[in-house]
């Protein structure tokens, strides 16, 4: 008896953490990104990103992209993951760890409007 009422309590706990889990995937899905709102955010971005063949070599050696007209998803996925620690990039980690879930889907929405057509720009 004391077995099934632990199950219980178990199936309600995990049943618990579904729900929330499924409802923090609804309120980020339905964040919508601004690329105006992204161009002032990507201010930091920049010190990277915007050099072509940049490496960065601390603690071991980074090729870093260039991240223009990457998918908006992508970018604040991949943001996100550095964020939670899924992704391994020390200075990566740092910068995401100060961004809200907003702030990284205006990012994306600014570096998915980058194409190879767009002016010059030094933000890209």
């Amino acid at each position: 008896m004391i077995s099934m009422k632990k199950h219980s309590i178990l199936s309600q706990h995990i049943a618990g953490v579904i729900i929330a889990l499924a409802s923090l995937s609804v309120q980020a899905a339905d964040l919508q990104g601004s690329a105006q709102a992204g161009q002032a955010k990507v201010w930091l971005c920049v010190g990277c990103h915007a050099i072509p063949d940049y490496r960065a070599d601390y603690p071991i050696v980074y090729k870093v992209p260039m991240i223009g007209g990457q998918s908006g998803a992508y970018i604040a996925s991949s943001l996100a993951a550095y964020k939670k620690g899924e992704r391994k990039h020390p200075t990566m980690r740092a910068i995401a760890g100060s961004l809200s879930d907003q702030d990284m889907v205006d990012i994306g929405e600014y570096y998915a409007a980058q194409t190879a057509s767009s002016p010059k720009n030094p933000l890209k």
